[in-house]
């Protein structure tokens, strides 16, 4: 599937992940929305709850997550795959 797919499942609550990708268990998935207390001194200094925008969150090879930007070929990629 086509990028424009791919989004359509991630706000569906799907997994999705390029074939072409190398990592083992790596995935992407959509995180909506939301208000979540402050964990730092510096998100602190907005406020004791934050409310963030949604973003696109990656699980990486080694189990941790990080936040995602997809590059081009991401974007331009038509082998996506429900995870």
């Amino acid at each position: 599937m086509d990028f424009g797919q791919a989004i359509a499942q991630l706000k569906g609550g799907q997994k999705v992940a390029r074939a072409g990708w190398n990592g083992k268990g790596m995935f992407v998935y959509y995180v909506p929305p939301g208000t979540y207390p402050a964990r730092t001194e510096a998100a602190k200094s907005i406020g004791e709850d934050i409310e963030y925008n949604a973003y696109f969150a990656i699980k990486n090879v080694n189990g941790t997550v990080s936040t995602w930007v997809p590059s081009i070929n991401d974007c331009l990629a038509e082998d996506w795959k429900v995870a």
